[in-house]
């Protein structure tokens, strides 16, 4: 493992323990040449997932994706980095424990629009703004009344 301070590839592991989600080991590190410290995280390598964009082109699935769409839409709300990590989490489990090897992203997002609806009202607006395409201020105002419905 390179040292992200020096790139040193001396480094060695002090200590090994199952992280947050008990899906992964979070090991701390330590470089030998410049002694620093630094955190790395092992996960277990999941079947290679495809989505099936809305123009029906592939890609391979990118947890970042996710993470920076909740990131712009829980943007100055009072929405811990935890909360954003969890939720990204649960929508990440739900994805695989689907075992599918292609999902359409319209699935994704559905499951995202569910899970941020719980985290944050406006954080909810902003992602079904951007989600939905709203073309004009009555689909918009169609959302909200939804929302303020239930």
């Amino acid at each position: 493992m390179k040292c992200p301070f020096c790139s040193s590839e001396n480094t060695r592991v002090i200590d090994s323990r199952p992280a947050d989600d008990n899906n992964s080991i979070r090991r701390r590190r330590l470089c030998d040449d410049c002694d620093k410290r630094f955190t790395t995280y092992e996960k277990v390598e999941t079947i290679p997932l495809i989505i099936i964009k809305k123009d029906n082109c592939r890609e391979q699935y990118d947890r970042s994706k996710i993470e920076a769409g909740v990131l712009r839409a829980c943007h100055k709300r009072p929405v811990s980095a935890e909360d954003i990590t969890n939720l990204v989490d649960e929508v990440e489990t739900e994805i695989f424990n689907r075992e599918e090897k292609e999902i359409p992203s319209t699935i994704i997002g559905e499951i995202l629009m569910d899970k941020i609806k719980n985290l944050d009202p406006v954080a909810y607006v902003r992602f079904a703004s951007v989600y939905r395409e709203f073309k004009d201020v009555n689909t918009f105002m169609n959302e909200l009344k939804k929302m303020l419905d239930r």
